[in-house]
């Protein structure tokens, strides 16, 4: 009977240790579910896997006065944020740091961005064309899009918790005005929150986005 325990023990101390290591949190990024943030490393195997958090449809109009939709990004990895051409503060950072995004991965047809303005009403398609020719945005790579503002704000605020201070407020009608460069795993799943503004965070989205190649496959 004694035995019994013992290996009953044993089992159950190997399974523990097995579940455990079944994410290296060194190698492998964690999810993000919730607008605090709070990084989650989820098994494949856990019950909370088919449960994770993903980005829903949604259909927007790009600087080429072409549609975009979940379906052009179905299957890739890209990075998200939330601008306005006449912003000139955080912005032009912002863009320069998309930029360097879209150089570092311009041949890789696996990984887009992607940009949301969120004064759609006066980026209309040529405002945000003029701004893509002069950020040297690459059409096939990086979109820029408008559309109906509660559409922007919803998917900005409920679906990439993108609005730090909705968080606090709950206020529908403040200005959404962030610094976060969201990256999106081929799965529509939240993977990475940086700092947009700075280029040691670019670096450090480079990083990760090698990472989720190999990967996600």
């Amino acid at each position: 009977m004694k035995n019994n325990i013992y290996i009953v023990l044993a089992l159950s101390t190997l399974m523990a240790c097995n579940t455990a290591s079944e994410v290296n949190k060194e190698m492998t990024l964690p999810f993000f579910n919730s607008a605090e943030f709070t990084p989650e490393w989820i098994s494949e195997t856990s019950e909370q896997y088919a449960t994770i958090h993903k980005i829903p449809a949604f259909k927007f109009t790009n600087q080429e006065g072409k549609s975009v939709t979940n379906k052009t990004y179905e299957g890739k990895i890209y990075v998200v944020d939330f601008f306005f051409t006449s912003c000139p503060g955080i912005c032009p950072r912002l863009a320069k740091n998309m930029g360097a995004l879209q150089a570092a991965f311009k041949d890789d047809k696996e990984v887009l961005l992607l940009s949301h303005s969120v004064t759609p009403v006066k980026d209309s398609v040529p405002v945000l064309k003029e701004y893509a020719l002069e950020n040297n945005v690459d059409s096939k790579k990086w979109n820029l899009v408008t559309g109906p503002k509660k559409e922007i704000y919803d998917i900005a605020r409920k679906a990439y918790f993108a609005d730090e201070d909705f968080v606090k407020t709950q206020d529908e009608d403040a200005f959404i005005h962030t610094e976060n460069f969201i990256l999106i795993d081929k799965k529509g799943r939240i993977r990475g929150v940086y700092n947009g503004t700075l280029a040691v965070e670019t670096e450090r989205i480079v990083r990760h986005i090698k990472l989720l190649k190999k990967k996600l496959k």
